[in-house]
């Protein structure tokens, strides 16, 4: 099928499944962790539309076109990214909301311990966040200090940094605060080998079978959502970036070498920040439009102005992210 046939497909009619994909083994090392920890608990897994694990059950949803290789390509035409699309990333990602699934099950964030060191869970999520990268005060799991983001993603990024027996936790926090959350849940985790979880809710949210609307629909939602109301580049960066003189009117334009050098920039810039690719793109794509409508051209080598324009559009995007403008994840 082609892009546009494949996007006028409704998502219940994709006919996908976790058996026999490689989600299917990744579901298997996170129940041989929770195994290897003397936890009972296993989560139950199905797919949808994104990741998540829903309050009151203890189970956890994993995006739909992690099924199908075919829709992993989709994916990243759309939206520029396969948010864990590898092995380890896909791990890192089961691992924390395995998290959310475990805190539902046991009912944990109802502890008063839990309350003191994480904050309170009835705290409303915001729709943005602002992290702080030099506290030391929560791990670092996720990108872009993920642990910040609100109580619940505290603890389930804790626990995610605990879960691997070969997690030199201990090591790695010593001396900081967050070793304190470290050290409950190893204690409350401890404490629960062997048990049964008190929720047992095996109901699903938004499986896949009744997601009805087409995957044209749900990527024009998602990149609505992931959008940026960001201030235009400032016209004095992009001029000491390149040129407008008229001695250099016969190098390339700024816009087409932009456009020429716009994936690795978005690549490398993602990389850096933590920002989604998306959002890089998107900063790109302004300075791209503003070089074509000042007219600016090469100024000096393209290697030396290559590395230059990565450095300003990690500043941009970062710039952006640190003024509390940081999307908390659908």
């Amino acid at each position: 099928m082609s892009d546009d046939e494949l996007l006028d497909m409704r998502i219940c009619d994709l006919k996908l499944s976790i058996r026999d994909t490689p989600l299917e083994a990744r579901v298997d090392q996170l129940n041989g962790e929770l195994s290897e920890r003397g936890l009972r608990f296993r989560p139950h897994f199905w797919l949808s539309d994104d990741w998540f694990s829903p309050d009151g059950i203890p189970g956890i949803a994993i995006p739909f076109y992690l099924a199908h290789p075919r829709l992993c390509r989709l994916e990243r035409k759309q939206l520029l990214e396969v948010e864990g699309g590898t092995k380890q990333w896909c791990m890192k990602i089961l691992r924390h909301e395995a998290g959310h699934a475990i805190d539902t099950a046991f009912q944990i964030r109802r502890k008063s311990r839990y309350r003191q060191l994480f904050g309170k869970p009835s705290d409303p999520y915001p729709e943005f966040y602002k992290p702080n990268p030099q506290t030391r005060d929560y791990v670092l799991h996720l990108d872009m200090w993920y642990a910040q983001a609100h109580p619940l993603e505290d603890f389930a990024e804790t626990f995610a940094v605990w879960l691997p027996t070969k997690s030199r936790w201990k090591a790695r926090y010593r001396n900081w605060p967050a070793l304190k959350k470290l050290e409950y849940v190893d204690k409350f985790m401890s404490g629960i080998v062997g048990k049964p979880p008190v929720v047992q809710s095996k109901r699903t949210i938004d499986p896949v079978s009744q997601i009805r609307r087409t995957l044209r629909t749900h990527y024009r939602r998602k990149r609505e959502y992931y959008e940026m109301d960001y201030p235009n580049v400032y016209d004095k960066d992009l001029r000491k970036l390149f040129s407008c003189d008229r001695a250099h009117r016969r190098n390339p334009t700024a816009a087409a070498l932009l456009s020429r050098w716009r994936g690795e920039i978005r690549r490398v810039v993602a990389d850096w920040t933590g920002a989604y690719s998306y959002m890089v793109d998107q900063v790109l794509q302004e300075m791209i439009e503003r070089c074509r409508e000042l007219e600016l051209r090469l100024g000096t080598s393209a290697e030396v102005c290559k590395r230059d324009a990565m450095i300003l559009v990690a500043l941009r995007t970062s710039n952006y992210l640190n003024s509390g403008h940081r999307r908390v994840m659908m």
